[in-house]
């Protein structure tokens, strides 16, 4: 019996006590850490719903490569993040260009706060912001699915990832020039939508279109899939971009439902927009009006009110809804129309930011309420961030390219389909 004393009294002390979080001056919330460890897992979860989204939208004989794209990212990109990414975006600034290399492996990171989030720990804001360094690549995926090559797919999410994303979060996010100069973006508008979906531009008029491309239909083979998948992806939302507060508080609160809402309003107004237009509404209209909203409700959610997020959600059912109407004008092979979903939502929700912010909810306020230079410093960055995105993309591919043999696959394999050609495996057997 006092054994088993001996052994669990020092087992609750440590259980109960601050040693996980010695040496930081008592500053930890124990609740703001577990807040944020769910809204981790809670992004997350967006990448296996991304899959499951993007999985139902190609052909039945894609569907398993379609989602080892994202299903990678999680791989990969994990490691990318702990021996270099997160120093690259928030290790110390260097000329506002790049984070240096100090906190590479995850040195000098530990269970003391950063500057970044002051009430957690840095391991546990480490690893919130590795969820959406994982997401960001895979949206790209959506341009260019049922026809790129798997080996030429993982280099370029690898390469992209230290050549656009990392530079990116730390312009806006880890003390680059942007965010000296003013710049906000709560959750990723520029930072992950906007250079995923510029990205995804390239990317699709780079790797050419699929054979059958306007001249048969590519019908998406299982819709309860995608809807499905849009609910995870919404549910995932909430960590996204509630907890880019990154602490229980108000701005939390505020972005929780100017989240929602503008979901909710972008699905409704793309259903009546659909209707109008073909005479039905559609069970994919509804999920990509939805997702519309999510991308550019992003980066004002923990700035403007629920009220100017119904405005959001309107004008990115609108300005989306005929966006990815551009494809077939301009004839590029937007398989799962990521730019004019995520890339011109990204960019609409932040400019929207310098119109709506009101400086009671989180201090910063947009031109309707007496900014304009806000409104002024959101169109800078956004321009910023779409040049930089096209370019540096254009680059990477071509270097992909020239290392992989080719960005595609051949004919004889695109027409047998992806899942048995680059996997060997069958999703209905």
């Amino acid at each position: 019996m006092k054994r088993r004393i001996i052994f669990i009294t020092p087992l609750l002390y440590i259980l109960s006590s601050n040693i996980l979080f010695a040496g930081n001056g008592n500053k930890i919330s124990y609740s703001d850490t577990a807040y944020m460890l769910i809204c981790a897992a809670l992004v997350l979860l967006m990448t296996p719903g991304l899959a499951l989204f993007y999985g139902g939208l190609v052909r039945r004989k894609n569907v398993l490569s379609t989602m080892m794209h994202s299903i990678i990212a999680m791989g990969v990109l994990t490691l990318e993040w702990i021996f270099f990414g997160y120093s690259l975006s928030f290790g110390p600034d260097i000329g506002g260009i790049i984070g240096s290399l100090k906190l590479s492996f995850l040195h000098n990171v530990g269970f003391a706060p950063s500057k970044f989030a002051p009430t957690i720990p840095q391991y546990v804001f480490m690893i919130y912001q590795c969820m959406f360094a994982i997401i960001t690549p895979a949206l790209i995926s959506g341009a260019i699915a049922e026809r790129m090559k798997f080996s030429s797919y993982l280099l370029f999410i690898i390469l992209w990832s230290i050549g656009v994303y990392y530079p990116a979060a730390h312009w806006i996010w880890g003390g680059g020039w942007l965010q000296k100069l003013g710049l906000v973006d709560f959750a990723g508008g520029l930072v992950v939508h906007a250079t995923c979906g510029l990205s995804a531009l390239v990317a699709a008029i780079l790797v050419t279109k699929r054979k059958s491309f306007m001249k048969e239909p590519i019908l998406p083979h299982h819709l309860p899939m995608v809807i499905a998948g849009t609910g995870l992806l919404w549910f995932g939302w909430f960590g996204f971009n509630a907890g880019s507060a990154l602490s229980i508080s108000n701005v939390a609160v505020n972005a929780f439902l100017t989240t929602h809402i503008s979901a909710a309003t972008a699905l409704f107004v793309w259903i009546l927009l659909e209707w109008k237009e073909s005479g039905k509404p559609t069970t994919l209209g509804a999920a990509t009006g939805a997702v519309a909203g999510l991308a550019t409700i992003t980066p004002a959610s923990g700035f403007i009110s629920p009220v100017s997020a119904v405005i959001v959600g309107l004008l990115a059912a609108i300005i989306c809804y005929y966006a990815i109407k551009l494809k077939d004008k301009f004839k590029y092979d937007d398989s799962l129309d990521v730019f004019g979903v995520h890339g011109i939502g990204g960019m609409l929700g932040t400019i929207l930011t310098g119109l709506f912010a009101q400086k009671y909810i989180n201090g910063v306020s947009g031109l309707f309420f007496g900014n304009p230079k806000q409104f002024l410093i959101q169109i800078i960055g956004t321009v910023a961030i779409a040049v930089y995105s096209l370019i540096a993309t254009f680059i990477i591919l071509k270097i992909v390219s020239a290392l992989t043999s080719g960005l595609r696959v051949s004919e004889e394999d695109e027409f047998n389909g992806l899942d048995i050609s680059l996997h060997g495996e069958s999703a209905y057997n």
